[in-house]
């Protein structure tokens, strides 16, 4: 990645011609525009709607309060993880925001710095601190979506339970996410809890994978956009979700109803770090501590359904309603141990290629 190349004024100046009175008034009129910043602070995170809020919404302000220029690094979680492991040592992202089962990996390989002391951490619930390196920056929950409307035309009660996706009622009609994505390992972990075992026995988990849930599902689904389609497409009528993802599904008037299952939804965290060795350390400090702040926490809340992590945030009953939002629900929320699970998932996804989606 290359930092931006800015043009300069080379042209001689000849006093009162009238086009260079207007450049001169133009340049005066634009201030100290981030596009002429001499800084470039590289911040990598995932793409599409959250990418375009990012650059429209929240990127912006900070540009202007620093006189810095950010380049939105566009990837899923993995892709991100891949770079910095790749640029280790010569790191060009400065700021990295993925999915927290990532994060820890990049944790555990060393990748973050520390992060400053700044008064906005003692504002964030006990779950977003990660580590004295990572911090989460916004949370969803992984719990069911269903079609509302389907369900009541067939006169079936409102799902309520992870068991409900074993229920034969749902056969071919269920899209689940496969191991490889964070909704489908955290509802395999959930199914071993909840058949005796856990992180460190997954057993079970697979069991209820393969022979009670599989013969329900109508397919096994990575890309949210095709989760989506499916959906609306009437081929199922319940799947696994995310908090964030069913907003953007309920914003185009689709009657996806999103619950928490009574056993409890889990923790997704979008979590961000300082990358170590960082040319900008001190304004990627200041970028992360910016992206908690009460305004920005409401902006990702509003536009991308990412509930606060900061407890000051006040949201209004019909944002709050979307989300794991206020002390209760982000308290109720399920954890799962990724220091446990990351060194099992290339295992993990090999045995579920052979056992589960074959």
């Amino acid at each position: 990645m290359n930092s931006l190349d800015l043009p300069s004024a080379a042209r001689p100046f000849r006093p009162f011609h009238r086009s260079a009175v207007a450049i001169v008034l133009t340049l005066a009129a634009m201030g100290s525009a981030p596009a002429f910043a001499d800084t470039t602070l590289y911040v990598a995170g995932v793409g599409g709607s959250t990418e375009q809020m990012y650059k429209n919404r929240v990127i912006p302000a900070f540009e202007k309060q620093h006189n810095v220029k950010v380049v939105y690094v566009a990837g899923n979680s993995t892709e991100t993880l891949a770079k910095l492991q790749a640029q280790k040592g010569r790191q060009q992202i400065n700021v990295a925001m993925m999915d927290d089962g990532p994060m820890y990996q990049a944790l555990q390989m060393g990748l973050c710095e520390k992060l400053s002391d700044a008064p906005i951490y003692k504002d964030l619930y006990p779950l977003a601190r990660l580590s004295p390196e990572a911090t989460g920056i916004g949370v969803v929950a992984t719990g069911i979506g269903y079609n509302e409307d389907a369900f009541k035309k067939r006169g079936w009660a409102a799902p309520d339970s992870w068991e409900n996706l074993t229920d034969p009622r749902f056969k071919q009609l269920l899209g689940m996410p496969p191991v490889t994505n964070t909704y489908g390992l955290h509802t395999l972990v959930e199914m071993a809890r909840l058949r005796g075992g856990g992180e460190k026995n997954i057993d079970p988990g697979f069991k209820a994978l393969k022979d009670e849930i599989g013969p329900n599902v109508l397919a096994w689904v990575s890309a949210p956009g095709e989760m989506d389609g499916m959906m609306q497409n009437g081929d199922i009528v319940m799947a696994v979700y995310g908090s964030g993802r069913a907003v953007a599904l309920q914003g185009t008037g689709f009657p996806l109803k999103f619950i928490y299952p009574k056993e409890g939804g889990i923790a997704l965290q979008v979590a961000a770090c300082s990358v170590t060795p960082n040319a900008q350390s001190e304004l990627a400090q200041a970028f992360i501590q910016y992206v908690l702040s009460p305004e920005v926490q409401e902006i990702q809340a509003r536009e991308n359904g990412f509930a606060p992590v900061n407890q000051t945030v006040k949201l209004p009953d019909d944002v709050a309603a979307r989300m794991p939002y206020g002390p209760e629900k982000v308290n109720a929320l399920i954890k799962v141990d990724w220091e446990t699970i990351n060194p099992q998932r290339s295992e993990w996804t090999t045995r579920w290629n052979r056992t589960v989606e074959r």
